[in-house]
């Protein structure tokens, strides 16, 4: 069988483990806090600067060739990417477009 195997864990023993939720909680505030609603916004930002930088690399871009598509020096791309810089939405927007990704705002 490949050396394969599975353990089973009981219901009781999956019922006490930790829910993220619980963990996110107490590292960061209920939901609705500022604290929270800080960690949120930084979550999603790394969240999007992650999906951008994954899209460049699949095209073979470097951060430079990037950077000259949109006017900005290869340093302002690396740190967007190591999450080091705020993204605007226009900056976003920007970097999307010279990447040939679409985007659509859905509402409701």
């Amino acid at each position: 069988m490949g050396g394969q195997f599975m353990i089973k864990i009981s219901e009781e023993k999956w019922a006490k483990l930790p829910q993220i939720d619980d963990r996110l909680t107490e590292k960061y505030g209920p939901v609705g806090s500022p604290s929270r609603k800080e960690f949120q916004a930084k979550a999603e930002a790394w969240y999007y600067a992650e999906l951008l930088r994954d899209e460049r690399k699949r095209q073979k871009l470097t951060q430079q060739q990037l950077g000259e598509r949109i006017g900005k020096k290869r340093e302002y791309i690396s740190s967007l990417e190591q999450g080091k810089t705020d993204m605007q939405l226009s900056t976003f927007m920007l970097i999307a477009n010279a990447l040939g990704l679409r985007f659509s705002l859905v509402v409701g």
